[in-house]
């Protein structure tokens, strides 16, 4: 069984406006660690780091830019701040999937930017969309960047994304394997990337079947939405009662 961590982005309103209440809420739920996607300015990243290890929870990885060209002294200080291992982005303009030679480019990208990472011992991973898992030139993106990308890139899959592309999430997590460790869980209808999503459990995504296929390579499982029609907050705590309860992944 896994950890269970929380990807702040969910609930970045609500960071905006108490940060710290939010930390000391997830908590309370019980999730054993947080996943950061921006730091608010109304506390530094020291700060920030040392409330979440005070409430007893692990910095999973931090969503930042690419750690290239002017963005790498501040990117790669924020990670070693953070103390954590993964500098996790998957925020390339997705226009350049709209052919190979741009799939190309963000593969140079994202090589340039796991070599500045790896520089300082840290581990960078790419988190997908759907957009990654749609034809494009008579190809898959996703296939050619594991052909393309350097071996020591890892992946941070998103179930729930994979599954609007019209893939089986628990197949891809088994085709990726170790190189992905870290697994993202959003759920809803599945059908369109503009649907309302929902608690995780409440939704199509057979989680189940995406935990085992990841048991034996999976270090963190992560719950992420994106947007949601009820209490985001209300929706991450049933995300965490859904997951634990079920023997899914572990909290603290």
């Amino acid at each position: 069984m896994k950890p269970l961590a929380v990807q702040l982005y969910s609930l970045r309103n609500e960071c905006e406006q108490a940060f710290e209440n939010v930390i000391r809420e997830l908590a309370d739920i019980g999730y054993a660690g947080v996943e950061t996607a921006g730091i608010p300015d109304s506390i530094s990243v020291e700060k920030a780091a040392k409330l979440i290890e005070e409430c007893g929870m692990a910095i999973a990885g931090a969503h930042l830019p690419l750690p290239i060209g002017s963005a790498k002294k501040e990117v790669i200080e924020t990670a070693l701040v953070l103390d954590t291992k993964w500098i996790v982005n998957g925020a390339v303009d997705r226009n350049l999937f709209q052919n190979l030679r741009g799939v190309l480019h963000v593969c140079d990208l994202f090589n340039e930017a796991n070599m500045a990472a790896r520089e300082f011992g840290l581990n960078f991973a790419v988190h997908n969309h759907w957009w990654e898992f749609g034809m494009v030139d008579g190809q898959l993106p996703y296939k050619v960047m594991l052909e393309r990308l350097d071996p020591t890139i890892f992946f941070e899959l998103d179930a729930y994304w994979i599954q609007v592309a019209g893939h089986d999430p628990a197949a891809i997590v088994k085709e990726f394997g170790k190189r992905a460790p870290l697994i993202h869980l959003k759920d809803g209808p599945a059908e369109n990337y503009e649907d309302p999503m929902t608690a995780v459990g409440e939704g199509a995504v057979d989680y189940p079947a995406v935990v085992e296929a990841a048991e034996d390579t999976a270090e963190w499982l992560i719950v992420e939405l994106d947007r949601c029609e009820t209490n985001m907050m209300e929706a991450i705590r049933n995300s965490y009662q859904y997951l634990t309860s079920r023997g899914l992944a572990h909290g603290r």
